[in-house]
Parts: structure tokens; C-alpha cells; sequence
């Protein structure tokens, strides 16, 4: 169920995979998203199994109808209704799994847990040219973050994002780090590097667990199949005078240091 999990100063953080749930090709494995056309029973039993992992009710998973843009939802609880339109959720709720949905797209999570603030963004392409990390770490810091710090899942990588010359010009334009050459020497963009830029330069230490969408088909990915489903990123604060409990760090987790924009 998880590509990677660990548990630290009070966060649990997790990025989950394709294994564990029950939904059909496809979305086989654990799609945890209902906008693919997968069957909604299937998609609610893997919700429901990821939330029976994370020890929470599956209604305190806050998921959002996310639209690559750069607009930020600060939630206090479960929504009401559907989420709104937004490719950030940050809280200082306890025991609220923020999620973030992927298949290609770069899922980030951010934490400060002397201020107990977290968020879960939505990275993509146009949310990297609209800033949404930068829009994400000022609203934390409108919550008290101070010193938040940044894990970056695996997302696809430069060598399979092939692009026309415009497109990666105008990423470019944004975040230098995310300049890239595909496989067959064609014009490419890396968006995790780029995001990775754009985080490194608010100060914000990152964490960045290496892995190709497109390359490893234990992830969803749309390059590599457009009909498929969506894995996750996780973050959630344990409530005051919960032990935080070690994990164990993904084995090829590596630390990016904040002067280091590309992989």
C-alpha cells in the first residue's frame, strides 16, 4: 500500500502505491480516485483501506477536486459537501489526512511541527508556472509556519516528459531547475525539479524520494497509460500526546540540500 511511510516529530507522511486494494484494469490495485471512471464501491474500499492504515475514520481524509491551478483551501474538517476546486489543502486540525491525488504530477507535502501546520499540494505543470508552492508555504506562514520542511514524491521524471520547445521555454521562464532533454534528446521539462527549486528557495529544507511514474508500474501513470487511476500523498498531525511512532525512512530516500535545484 505505501511507496513510502514514516512517521516523525508528532507527522505521519506517507505516498501510497498501486498494492492493497481491489479495483479492476485499468485502475487495478489502489486507485483512490473517483473521477477516472473506476467503479465508486472499488474506489471506497480502497479509501476506506488507506484510512484502516492511517488508523483514522475514512471520512477524515480530505481529498480535493483539483483543477491545476494555484488556489488554496485552508479546512479545518472533513468538507460538508464535494471539495471545492483547489490544488492545496492546509490545516492545524489533528487527525486530518490531507491527500493529494496523482499519476504524473508532483505530489508535495509540507510540515511545520512547532507551529502544527501541514499541507498537501498538487504540483503539476501549470500548477509549477501558477505557483503553487509558493502560494501553499504563505498560507502556512499566515497560520504561524515558520520553519516548515518539504517531502516531494515521485512524479515523471525529465527524461519522460517530452514537451514542445514553447512549453518548456515558458517553464523555464518560472523555474530554471526544470529545464530537460527526453530520452531521445527532444525538448523535456522536469517539474519535480523545478518544484524542488521553487521550494529550496524559500528556505525550506526537502526530502525528495526518487522514482519514475512512467518507469516503475507500481504507480499510476498517465504518460504510460491515460486511462488509469491516482495514488496519493498523505499528511496528517497526531493530536497533542500521541507517541509518534518510527516508521522506518524509504530506503532511497535522499535529502536535497536547499542550494541543490536538480536530480
Amino acid at each position: 500500500m505505501f511507496f513510502t511511510h514514516e512517521r516523525r516529530d508528532g507527522i505521519q507522511l506517507a505516498v501510497t502505491d498501486r498494492s492493497g486494494g481491489v479495483s479492476s484494469a485499468p485502475f487495478d490495485g489502489l486507485n483512490l480516485a473517483r473521477h477516472v471512471g473506476d467503479d465508486p464501491d472499488h474506489v471506497s474500499i480502497n479509501r476506506a483501506r488507506l484510512a484502516a492504515e492511517l488508523e483514522l475514520p475514512a471520512d477524515r481524509l480530505v481529498f480535493m477536486n483539483q483543477c491545476h491551478g494555484a488556489h488554496v483551501e485552508v479546512v479545518d474538517g472533513p468538507w460538508p459537501a464535494e471539495p471545492p476546486e483547489c490544488d492545496a489543502v492546509v490545516t492545524t486540525a489533528t487527525d486530518l489526512a490531507l491527500v493529494v491525488l496523482v499519476a504524473d504530477c508532483v505530489p508535495v507535502l509540507l510540515a511545520d511541527p512547532a507551529a502544527g501546520v501541514i499541507a498537501a499540494v498538487h504540483a503539476g505543470r501549470p500548477g509549477l508556472l501558477a505557483g503553487i508552492v509558493g502560494a501553499t508555504l504563505d498560507a502556512m506562514a499566515d497560520l504561524g509556519a515558520r520553519a516548515p520542511v518539504a517531502l516531494v514524491g515521485p512524479s515523471v521524471c525529465a527524461r519522460c516528459y517530452e514537451v514542445p520547445e514553447a512549453m518548456r521555454s515558458a517553464a523555464i521562464a518560472v523555474a530554471p531547475a526544470s529545464a530537460a532533454v527526453s530520452w531521445t534528446g527532444t525538448p523535456a521539462i522536469d517539474v519535480a525539479g523545478g518544484v524542488v527549486e521553487q521550494v529550496a528557495a524559500r528556505g525550506v529544507p526537502v526530502t525528495w524520494v526518487p522514482g519514475c511514474t512512467r518507469e516503475d508500474d507500481r504507480l499510476f501513470s498517465y504518460r504510460r497509460a491515460p486511462r488509469t487511476g491516482r495514488f496519493a500523498g498523505v499528511i496528517r498531525r497526531y493530536a497533542a500526546g500521541v507517541a509518534s511512532r518510527a516508521a522506518g525512512e524509504h530506503p532511497a530516500y535522499r535529502a536535497v540540500d536547499t542550494g541543490e535545484a536538480g536530480r
